[in-house]
């Protein structure tokens, strides 16, 4: 017996058949969207072949952690203040005072109203000779000897008259003193022309200005400044005291000093000047008063404007 034909009298498929046509054809659609990575219907299978992939692969959202914002920044701590308090003060002190205190940090310069005012320096001019002398031989590619350096330590150390005079000759004498105003950009000052190294006139505030050409290195240049900070902090005898004296013995030692005293019989008076330099300031304090007081009288009060002046203890 002959099969039947598929299609109906005409020739044409049947309607049955083409409705289960679509039907297989609709199913394997489906279970290719089942497969499909990232479909809709993607089955728990199919998912699970995307294990181990990067959730872009997989058609999931990427977390870019370098595209995360960054945690903001601690904020710097606000720097210790100084030690100093910028007010007027009020001593009992016979004749003329005035004090000027430089922060190293930012350059800012607190003072006394008349802190522009200059007084003789004596001494407190020998760490300026010295430091001209160490960076002027330095620039010239030469080295003190050892018996040069030892001069040089009983000038810091010791005050020493004598071995000053002779370098401070050495280094061309007033124009040392003009270099010491370009150099350190001192505003107040004045070259005494050849009065002598002890008639340079110096502020209070240049004085403060002094102390920070030495401690960042500009008088006595890189080769030499941390040598003649250490002398300066070794300042011995007669010469040390003022303001460091102020402090505990501890902080003291830390700081470096250069003082000068000096009796001018022509006016009168008794010169008293004290230099500091310690890690954050410096500071310049200089008096003028009668000279039946003495030396010890200007020396205290050098010690007594700083006590006057500080807040805390550094």
């Amino acid at each position: 017996m002959a099969g039947r034909s598929p299609r109906g009298r005409n020739g044409e498929t049947s309607p049955l058949r083409l409705v289960a046509i679509a039907a297989v054809l609709i199913g394997l659609v489906l279970v290719s969207l089942r497969l499909l990575p990232g479909s809709p219907f993607e089955s728990t299978a199919a998912a699970q072949w995307g294990q181990g992939e990067s959730p872009v692969a997989r058609g999931g959202t990427s977390t870019d952690r370098g595209a995360r914002p960054s945690p903001s920044p601690s904020p710097s701590p606000e720097p210790e203040p100084l030690p100093f308090e910028a007010k007027e003060i009020d001593l009992d002190i016979d004749g003329w005072y005035a004090w000027s205190v430089l922060d190293r940090r930012s350059g800012e310069i607190i003072g006394s109203d008349n802190m522009d005012e200059t007084s003789t320096t004596a001494s407190l001019i020998k760490a300026w000779i010295v430091a001209d002398y160490l960076r002027r031989t330095a620039d010239a590619g030469q080295t003190p000897s050892d018996a040069k350096l030892s001069d040089l330590t009983r000038i810091i150390r010791d005050s020493d008259n004598t071995r000053t005079e002779q370098l401070y000759t050495q280094i061309g004498r007033s124009a040392s003193i003009k270099r010491l105003l370009s150099t350190c950009d001192l505003t107040d000052s004045k070259v005494s022309s050849d009065l002598g190294w002890s008639r340079t006139e110096l502020s209070p505030r240049d004085t403060a200005r002094l102390g920070e050409c030495i401690a960042d290195g500009t008088a006595a240049g890189p080769k030499w400044t941390k040598w003649l900070l250490g002398e300066m902090r070794q300042v011995r005898g007669a010469g040390d005291f003022g303001i460091r004296k102020a402090f505990p013995a501890a902080v003291a030692k830390k700081i470096a000093i250069n003082n000068g005293w000096v009796d001018r019989t022509r006016e009168q008076e008794i010169h008293v000047n004290c230099l500091a330099i310690g890690d954050t300031w410096t500071m310049g304090v200089m008096l003028q008063y009668p000279i039946n007081k003495g030396y010890e009288y200007g020396m205290d009060n050098c010690e007594k404007i700083t006590e006057a002046l500080l807040t805390q203890t550094p």
